[in-house]
């Protein structure tokens, strides 16, 4: 299979898709001409990590690892490693603006479990963190019937026959960097990991920022509190092209019949 590779040069037009409204209507990325500097999240930063530091962005060449892990460093000095030129890392900054509380917390449960098993044995635990970092798309939820229909596969139910609820019982936020990497070239089978967080009717005729906020309070709850990430088994497969506006050929039902991407629920024998 052939590696995924960004556009190498930074292109406002990979930022049109309803997946980057978000980032277009708080941040105005798509008005940028050329790569932001790490230094341009400054006024859209307001995050504490969990050694009550201060974050901020740092070019990832200055930056003395000292045999430290990344996380390592952010969560000792409040400096985020970042490369310059690099959709990953310009994502990555994005994602600690909007979740400011549950970044600080995914990082201080790295850093607390690797001083307990080191970097070398990964456990459940920072697996399931580092797949919601990196995959995680949060659906806020107000009727609890859309967790069943997208656990269980029922992808036409979901995206073609209530289409219409999208925005008003349930509202997709990007979490994962990586998913906002690849789909500046998305491709067929593109699919990042959902963690469902029920909210009340209410919350979807906020603000965006508000939203965020609201959100960011309750990840950082569910993660801290309920544990919803000791392991991977709360994130489910959802296909990121097939979430309505997120992708233009998804406006024709019969998008949807491609099983190959689209897959049925696997049932367990027993």
């Amino acid at each position: 299979m052939k590696r995924f590779t960004p556009p190498e040069e930074f292109q406002p037009s990979c930022l049109q898709s309803g997946a980057f409204e978000h980032l277009r209507t708080l941040f105005n990325i798509h008005e940028q001409k050329n790569w932001p500097l790490p230094s341009w999240f400054s006024p859209h930063l307001n995050a504490i990590n969990a050694n009550n530091l201060a974050i901020s962005f740092v070019d990832d060449a200055k930056i003395d690892f000292a045999e430290r892990y990344y996380e390592q460093v952010i969560f000792e000095t409040g400096q985020v490693p970042t490369r310059t030129e690099n959709w990953h890392d310009l994502f990555g900054g994005f994602i600690w603006c909007l979740f400011p509380k549950t970044k600080a917390l995914i990082n201080q449960r790295h850093v607390a479990d690797i001083a307990v098993h080191g970097t070398k044995q990964r456990t459940k635990h920072r697996n399931a963190l580092t797949l919601f970092d990196e995959c995680g798309v949060v659906l806020a939820i107000s009727n609890t019937q859309w967790q069943q229909w997208l656990r269980d596969h029922q992808w036409k139910t979901a995206f073609v026959e209530h289409r219409a609820q999208w925005g008003k019982t349930i509202k997709p936020f990007m979490f994962g960097h990586a998913n906002y990497e690849m789909l500046t070239k998305p491709y067929i089978g593109l699919t990042g990991k959902a963690l469902f967080v029920t909210v009340p009717d209410e919350i979807f005729c906020k603000n965006l920022v508000t939203q965020y906020q609201y959100l960011d309070q309750r990840l950082y709850e569910m993660i801290k509190t309920d544990q919803c990430l000791a392991d991977n088994k709360l994130l489910s497969p959802l296909p990121l092209l097939g979430v309505p506006g997120w992708h233009e050929d998804n406006t024709d039902d019969t998008f949807y019949n491609n099983t190959d991407y689209f897959r049925k629920k696997r049932r367990i024998r027993t």
